[in-house]
């Protein structure tokens, strides 16, 4: 599991631009690791695991915040492109 979640954590920054695939990598690779963790603290898996889960869950955070602030940064430009026919008549106004 806690290679599953490496790959997936990798898969998920890579595809941060894809919005369901980014997502599911990040989620995917955060539960994994979180699993990875508590059959840790129960002597299920062996701790070699341990730096692959918290790789894992790092770039599985790190790929879903690029994600949001990805599809943020796209909503934003769509709703200030629909505002721009508005703000061209004004000035056309102001300026006859």
């Amino acid at each position: 599991m806690a290679v599953a979640s490496l790959v997936l954590g990798i898969c998920s920054i890579v595809m941060c631009w894809v919005p369901l695939l980014g997502l599911a990598g990040g989620i995917i690779a955060i539960v994994l690791a979180s699993r990875v963790y508590k059959q840790l603290n129960e002597g299920i898996v062996i701790s070699g695991s341990k730096g692959m889960a918290t790789a894992g869950l790092v770039l599985g955070i790190i790929g879903t915040i690029f994600l949001v602030l990805y599809n943020l940064i796209w909503l934003f430009i769509a709703l200030t492109v629909s505002e721009w026919p508005k703000w061209f008549n004004e000035m056309d106004n102001f300026i006859h």
